[in-house]
């Protein structure tokens, strides 16, 4: 849904609003993350997109190159799986739509992994890929994003916990089948909607995951 600023999707801050069960809300944006922090190098930094892409090779932008591209302003909600609830973030960057534009997935692609720094892996549906509010951020609130919330780019997907929302993102895969990602393969729910509570793998009914 549009919100009530131009050029903002997700609408302005407002008084406080419903978060999904098992929540708390918590005040300023905590840092939670695996790993070092990188280093960015923009000299050998890019972001690319491969696997089952229409075209049948990849496309890879230099951070410059995505300065110049069409972007959005999106405010929503960050949920961590553990529970506490951030509200009213805005990010600015990338739709992930604008991504598929450029590169479009070949016609069987159903899922894409979210690829970070170190190897890290988020999987998602392509059809939480696509939504409106699925971006590629590179500032929040105003500002460029710092190096421990995932400077320089982040994928934000606010509809789902945090895990699947990549800090310091490297790639897009398309794929055309399923695969678990990083924190999926560790016992994390292979969705994440936080409003069903889709904690942990323990709770996945037949169809949610990859088939064994």
């Amino acid at each position: 849904m549009a919100g009530d600023r131009p050029g903002v999707i997700g609408g302005a801050p407002s008084a406080p609003h419903p978060i999904p069960p098992g929540q708390r809300r918590v005040q300023g944006w905590p840092v939670s993350h695996y790993g070092p922090v990188p280093r960015f190098r923009p000299e050998r930094w890019d972001l690319r997109v491969f696997g089952a892409t229409a075209a049948g090779d990849g496309r890879a932008w230099s951070f410059d190159d995505l300065t110049v591209l069409p972007h959005i302003t999106v405010v929503a909600d960050l949920h961590c799986a553990t529970g506490p609830t951030s509200t009213d973030h805005e990010w600015y960057g990338i739709a992930a739509t604008t991504l598929l534009d450029l590169a479009p997935p070949a016609p069987g692609v159903t899922h894409v992994m979210a690829w970070a720094e170190y190897g890290y892996g988020a999987n998602l549906r392509l059809a939480d890929f696509t939504t409106e509010q699925t971006l590629l951020a590179t500032h929040h609130n105003g500002e460029p994003l710092t190096a421990e919330h995932g400077f320089p780019l982040r994928l934000v997907v606010p509809h789902l916990y945090g895990y699947k929302s990549a800090k310091w993102l490297r790639g897009i895969e398309y794929m055309t089948e399923d695969r678990r990602g990083f924190w999926e393969e560790r016992g994390y729910h292979n969705l994440a909607d936080p409003w069903k509570e889709q904690r942990y793998s323990h709770q996945e009914q037949q169809g949610d995951g990859p088939a064994a």
